[in-house]
Order: structure tokens, then sequence, then C-alpha cells
């Protein structure tokens, strides 16, 4: 399914229910190369981000539609999504948890995973 990455020595990644619904619906849409960032302490803005990559602009896109679309039948309200448009790089904001899908060239050259110090990706 999806793998964690620890942004500090032995620091889990939060858990949540909200969490385990986006690696869900990520994972049930073929998302690939999904990363759980641990944010907890690091960010005010959320304490997790999912990384993921889908195959196309299209598939990108998709599956930020899905996701919001599960997210508001949960119960979660509806959430923003930015950069649908393109579907280089959309972001959507599930509020604890900011999910970030790319294309894969487009991952590579921003190398979120990087930015955060979580170490190489495969």
């Amino acid at each position: 399914m999806a793998k964690t990455v620890a942004a500090a020595p032995a620091a889990p990644a939060p858990q949540s229910d909200l969490l385990q619904r986006i690696l869900v619906s990520l994972d049930d849409d073929k998302a690939e190369n999904i990363v759980t960032i641990n944010l907890e302490g690091r960010s005010a803005l959320c304490d997790a981000a999912v990384i993921a990559s889908g195959r196309s602009s299209r598939h990108v896109g998709a599956m930020a539609d899905h996701l919001a679309r599960k997210l508001k039948e949960a119960g979660y309200g509806t959430r923003p999504i930015s950069g649908q448009g393109q579907g280089d790089w959309v972001l959507v904001d599930a509020g604890d948890v900011i999910v970030h899908l790319f294309r894969p060239e487009v991952r590579d050259y921003y190398d979120l995973e990087g930015m955060w110090s979580v170490g190489a990706r495969k």
C-alpha cells in the first residue's frame, strides 16, 4: 500500500481516521509511490503530508476529485483543491493532512520529500 517516512528519528506518522481514508482512496485509485510525511511539531499547517504520483495529468486530477468527494461523503466537508486545471501538481487541503498529487517528472523536480529531509525516494 503506502509507505510512511519518519521526518525525525522514530517519529511515527499520525494514524488518524482522516489519514487512513486518504491512503485508502489513493490506493484504490492506483496512485504510485505514496509517501506519508509526519509533520507534527514541524509545521503549523498540518500534522502530515501525503505525496503520491499519478500516471498522467488526467489521472492526477481524477484522484484529487475522487479524494475530495470521498472526504465530503465521510463528513469532512468540501475540501479545497488547487491546481486541478493543469494536473501537474494538485493539492488537496484535507485540514490536518495536506495531499500533494504529482505527475512523476513534476514530483522529481519539486522534491518535497527532500525539502522535508525525509531521505531519498526510490
